[in-house]
């Protein structure tokens, strides 16, 4: 059967021809972010985790009233977080994924063409990209608030080398709240780049998310149900993870509405120990997350378990006075086995420090 394929004029014809020169570079280190917009207001945010080794995660509770600082010594930044929040860690120097008790999701994914400021003396108080997540998590209830404070520029994210690797660590950061609401920023040539709208329901990595949104223009002109691209690089999957997010049923049942969300959420991961001729080093999915904003609810999936677990936000307790940061020991590769709900088997435990740089 011939299908008629829509004329692409020659500017997204030339992204679409350089994208084939990134492949190999963007498929090694990948991640997809989506938000689903359902019936009733509902919302949910899902992730998941592409890495080529095992990338060291745990799930942690951290309380409201702890003190923090940018960890890039005596230029830092300072602030006490005012919203408690469960995070998954990387490394467990990081915060990758994570959620705050007023329903604000953030999510760190790769993107290779990301430039930071120069930071130096004179630059505003430093933070440690390993606490960018944190510090939104830590501060803000909504998308707009954060935002509006992060317009401001308040500080200067400093990166540093991936543990145990020989190359700068480049991401960008996806934010979504209990509205629907959505932003991603990017640090391009050096300068901070927000992009707000609850329009931008989806995020996955090169190229920057302004080109992205050029190639989703694209795919829907094809429609999503006459074709769509199948292979584990950045475009494709954003594409297909657009349509598909869009696709599924506004269910009212928020059992079936989060089935849904996994079922896509999957369809756009990279099937575990996956190993090319050409790309010996590609990311295989290790976990998944799904964020139900109304429920506050905070699922988590392991490629290497067999059972779907979940975080109640509501059963803890964030006070100050509680003074708990409780972890959730997921073990080599994410293999130990949780079923259910699992907020009652974290364990109390000394907090995880940040990258300093």
């Amino acid at each position: 059967m011939k299908i008629d394929m829509p004329r692409v004029r020659s500017p997204l014809a030339a992204l679409l021809l350089g994208l084939s020169g990134l492949a190999g570079v963007s498929s090694t280190w990948a991640c997809t972010r989506l938000v689903y917009h359902g019936a009733a207001g509902q919302v949910m945010t899902a992730r998941s985790m592409d890495w080529k080794s095992d990338i060291v995660s745990n799930l942690w509770v951290l309380p409201r009233g702890m003190e923090r600082t940018g960890q890039t010594g005596a230029n830092t930044l300072r602030w006490t977080s005012k919203y408690g929040s469960v995070i998954t860690s990387g490394y467990d120097i990081s915060t990758t994924d994570g959620v705050n008790e007023a329903g604000l999701n953030a999510n760190l994914l790769w993107l290779v063409e990301s430039q930071y400021p120069v930071f130096d003396a004179s630059s505003k108080p430093g933070l440690t990209i390993a606490a960018w997540a944190q510090y939104v998590l830590d501060n803000f209830a909504t998308v707009a608030q954060a935002v509006a404070a992060l317009q401001e520029q308040p500080f200067t994210i400093v990166s540093d080398s991936v543990p145990g690797e020989n190359r700068l660590t480049t991401l960008h950061l996806s934010m979504s709240d209990a509205s629907g609401d959505s932003a991603i920023v990017e640090y391009i040539d050096g300068k901070q780049v927000i992009h707000h709208s609850r329009a931008y329901q989806v995020m996955t990595n090169s190229p920057v998310f302004e080109q992205q949104l050029a190639l989703d223009a694209y795919w829907k002109q094809i429609g999503g149900t006459t074709m769509l691209p199948g292979t584990n690089r950045a475009a494709d999957r954003f594409a297909r993870a657009s349509f598909y997010v869009n696709a599924i049923p506004k269910e009212p049942d928020p059992n079936k509405a989060l089935a849904s969300v996994f079922s896509v959420i999957r369809n756009v991961s990279v099937p575990y120990g996956l190993n090319t001729p050409d790309e010996p080093n590609i990311s295989s999915t290790r976990w998944r997350t799904v964020f139900d904003h109304q429920r506050k609810l905070y699922f988590f999936e392991s490629a290497l378990t067999p059972n779907t677990f979940w975080v109640d936000l509501k059963a803890l307790d964030f006070s100050p006075r509680s003074g708990k940061v409780l972890k959730l020991d997921l073990g080599t590769d994410q293999s130990h086995t949780y079923s259910g709900n699992a907020t009652q088997q974290f364990k109390p435990s000394a907090p995880f420090e940040f990258l300093g740089i």
